[in-house]
């Protein structure tokens, strides 16, 4: 349940369309279902903005399509399964059909209303893509549409520069890269908008599996540069979600 939902509720019992016998029924899965073997979040989206995901490493298909049927059926707003595998995904779109495959994200009942920010996702190089997929994906997932521009890192920094205008007028910008993570850096400080850097796990050797990549965004010398972990694009959408949330609300 979200604000929008708790409200339309309690106008709903003040007009007397619903008795609170029914109300009191809608608001017994909050602030969370006991599944057994997952107790879901219901009360996540009033208190973050945001519905709770289904992360799908370490769970086994029936516990995906299970927690995926919950949340369907109880919460609001749209539903991700991430990190899914094909069992997992197979699995949970069996129980409940009607959702969309985007990589390893699944996404059912997505947000129909476009929102109005403008968001550019940037990946260094093609090897970042699945990491900055995922990003979009959940972005999407939450109404918003977000540009891309791929293949633009910092060894052929001309890539980049046809489409500072767009970076200029972003509300944010998602940077997505490996190797040495440079990239952040370079659109910091191209755009006055807040940006979400995200390290990959790609690059040689020494890159360390995003470690070098990782410790460069967060030495970037561009101020003001967030940094989320390593090949999390879910948690950059995330973060951008909820700044424009909050910009959203005081507007």
């Amino acid at each position: 349940m979200d604000a929008g939902a708790l409200r339309a509720l309690l106008d709903d019992v003040a007009t007397g369309r619903v008795t609170t016998g029914d109300a009191a029924r809608r608001l017994e899965r909050l602030p969370f279902a006991d599944l057994g073997y997952a107790r879901i979040d219901h009360h996540r989206a009033l208190r973050q903005g945001l519905p709770e995901a289904v992360y799908g490493p370490g769970k086994t298909p029936d516990a995906c399509a299970g927690i995926v049927t919950e949340l369907l059926t109880n919460g609001t707003g749209a539903v991700l399964l991430t990190r899914a595998s094909p069992e997992q995904a197979s699995a949970a779109l069996d129980a409940n059909p009607g959702g969309a495959i985007h990589g390893a994200t699944v996404v059912w009942r997505p947000v129909d209303q476009q929102r109005p920010e403008r968001i550019v996702i940037a990946a260094a190089g093609t090897a970042d893509l699945v990491v900055a997929d995922e990003c979009a994906a959940v972005l999407e997932a939450h109404g918003f549409r977000p540009a891309r521009l791929t293949d633009v890192g910092v060894a052929g920094l001309h890539r980049l520069l046809p489409h500072v205008d767009a970076l200029a007028d972003a509300d944010a910008v998602v940077v997505v890269a490996g190797m040495e993570g440079a990239l952040a850096s370079v659109v910091g400080g191209l755009t006055s908008a807040p940006v979400v850097a995200v390290p990959t796990s790609a690059g040689y050797g020494a890159s360390l599996g995003g470690v070098t990549a990782l410790l460069a965004m967060l030495a970037s010398c561009a101020a003001g540069v967030t940094v989320v972990g390593i090949d999390n694009g879910f948690g950059a959408a995330c973060a951008v979600a909820r700044a424009c949330d909050q910009r959203a609300r005081r507007a």
